[in-house]
């Protein structure tokens, strides 16, 4: 699946904004994390696909950036009070549902990736982690960008996405990331062979 067919697919499930990128220009910052152990959304320790369970700063970012590319997605809300938790959580929820469903979609076509949400993983409730049981859909879970570190205004920028959308409007952003990386010691030995040949 290319990534032009992906960001169509993508602009049909109606995202507002829906762009690539390389995933070693996107910006990584883990003093994020402590935010992360406030547990201001009730997450913390609870959810498998949240800190401290999700791996640390370190590891999050080895994952994405096993991966080559990210389709960087953002829905926008008319949220009049962005203190209304409630209304924020629902605009979270929705976001995450359609994202859950583009990958769906994406995977049917060959795509090999994994999505990273807008807001903790809720695909269990509670989570499996809660209750001493294994995760039943670990294709399926997804950690938000705040897990993974990432310094969504700089990707905004990045993408050239808003990400301030003004008064009474909140901008929410996930990524479906793909096109994995062969590990070092095996793309070496590729380029070597090719090389050879090539002589």
């Amino acid at each position: 699946m290319t990534p032009e067919a992906l960001v169509s697919m993508a602009l049909e499930e109606e995202f507002a904004g829906a762009e690539i990128v390389d995933t070693r220009k996107i910006v990584f910052d883990p003093a994020f994390r402590p935010y992360c152990a406030e547990n201001l959304c009730g997450q913390y320790g609870v959810n498998a696909a949240c800190p401290p369970d999700c791996g640390s700063p370190q590891e999050m970012k080895k994952r994405i950036q096993s991966y080559r590319q990210a389709l960087v997605l953002q829905t926008i809300w008319e949220i009049s009070d962005y203190a209304d938790q409630n209304a924020v959580r629902k605009a979270k929820a929705a976001h995450n549902t359609s994202s859950i469903r583009l990958l769906k979609r994406a995977r049917a076509n060959g795509l090999d990736g994994f999505m990273v949400g807008a807001g903790a993983c809720a695909l269990c409730r509670p989570c499996s982690l809660k209750i001493g049981k294994p995760c039943p859909f670990p294709d399926l879970r997804y950690s938000c960008m705040s897990a993974y570190c990432i310094f969504v205004k700089k990707l905004a920028d990045l993408c050239g996405l808003e990400y301030d959308c003004g008064p009474g409007l909140l901008g929410l952003f996930g990524m479906i990331v793909f096109d994995k990386r062969m590990p070092e010691n095996q793309e070496s030995e590729n380029l070597g062979f090719l090389s050879e040949s090539l002589t």
